[in-house]
């Protein structure tokens, strides 16, 4: 009895061995490829251990059926073998995907200014990955569950009854069902990619990750905003760099009439001309309202994505707030205020100081009160000085 066992453990010895042997093999053979070929440092780095894991599963497998003493056993081995041998192919299929996903990205990258395409097919890549993966999974386990002869004898049940399944599990999962179809939606209708820049819900963020059911808003200030993909289909959202990152940005004061803004266009010039975050498209200054006793200056700047422009129109309004104090400093914001002599002058005697000599229609004299009571009904008043009314 014991020389079977031994016999068994040489087999599983041998296929351990070899199975090393040709992992190493395969390995140096793809290193070569590697040197001038990137898909082959991805294949090493995604598919090395599941290519290990299938050849050592289909070896022992192998050496079990030949080998082991317990004959009785093998159909429970042959069957635990075969469960292996569905999951570690699922993780090698698992691992291709991602191969061929990160060459495809590789090819398109976004740290470049001029990257609309390239957002676009990393985001639907992403998808199709995810889509691909989750398919491989489902399917691996349906095929493990085939392996059962109780699942099979109730699978013609199972497909009789999947109409009203499918009916019951769409009503139970409408919510996660929409937002699936909603993010597959936003994907490949190029409404929405990964790094684009967005104003949802009232945050200014960047997209970091879009999934099959929700979108990770990575905002300005470090917190991540989660949102239902649902939400981007059916409210309306900004989208800065939809067809591109370029952006124009206001920058408006509110100053005294006495401005010139042709002193504040030369040293706009002047504090374009020494930063790099202008891009050279367009600058402008204008006086766009002028009422309420301010003048109110408009000035328009251009950079190359929503970071920089931030960062210019605070540069900017900076540097010109620093030059209305130190060389208009008339230009600074005044409220007037008119201060005079406010009391009613005698009717016998002339007008005060600073009063004005003109009397209303309806008030300061006795003359403007009769005909103000003409018109309000008032109760006559006897006048003080005498007994006409008033």
């Amino acid at each position: 009895m014991w020389q079977d066992w031994l016999t068994f453990g040489i087999a599983v010895a041998v296929v351990v061995i070899a199975t090393f042997v040709v992992a190493a093999i395969v390995s140096v053979i793809v290193k070569q490829f590697a040197k001038h070929h990137r898909w082959a440092e991805v294949l090493i780095r995604h598919s090395r251990h599941p290519f290990r894991g299938i050849l050592l599963v289909g070896g022992l497998w192998g050496g079990t059926a030949a080998a082991f003493p317990l004959r009785d056993w093998l159909p429970v081995l042959s069957h635990v073998f075969a469960i292996l041998t569905i999951a570690v192919s699922a993780w090698f299929l698992a691992s291709l995907v991602m191969v061929v996903t990160d060459v495809a990205l590789g090819r398109y990258r976004i740290d470049v200014p001029d990257n609309r395409v390239a957002r676009r097919i990393r985001t639907q890549m992403l998808i199709v990955r995810r889509l691909a993966i989750a398919l491989i999974v489902v399917i691996a386990i349906g095929a493990a569950l085939l392996t059962f002869d109780a699942v099979r004898a109730v699978g013609a049940s199972v497909l009789a009854s999947a109409g009203i399944a499918s009916v019951v599990a769409g009503l139970a999962a409408q919510s996660v069902l929409a937002n699936v179809f909603a993010g597959l939606q936003l994907v490949f209708s190029d409404a929405l990619r990964v790094d684009d820049v967005v104003v949802a819900d009232g945050e200014w963020g960047r997209v970091g990750e879009i999934t099959l059911s929700y979108v990770v808003l990575d905002l300005w200030d470090d917190r991540r905003l989660v949102l239902p993909c649902t939400y981007f289909t059916t409210t309306p959202f900004e989208n800065w760099t939809r067809r591109g990152s370029e952006l124009l940005g206001a920058v408006e004061m509110d100053l005294d009439w006495r401005v010139s803004p042709e002193a504040m266009r030369a040293h706009l010039n002047e504090v374009l001309a020494d930063t790099d975050l202008y891009d050279g498209r367009a600058s402008v200054l204008q006086v766009t309202d002028a009422v309420g006793g301010y003048v109110r200056v408009r000035i328009l700047v251009t950079a190359k994505d929503a970071p920089t422009l931030f960062d210019l129109r605070c540069m900017v309004r900076e540097a010109m707030v620093l030059f209305v104090q130190r060389s208009l400093p008339d230009a600074l914001p005044a409220q007037r205020v008119l201060l005079g002599d406010a009391a009613p002058a005698s009717p016998t005697e002339g007008p005060a100081r600073g009063a004005s000599s003109h009397e209303g229609l309806f008030t300061g004299s006795v003359e403007a009160e009769r005909r103000a009571s003409t018109f309000t009904n008032a109760i006559p008043v006897v006048d003080p000085a005498g007994d006409e009314p008033r």
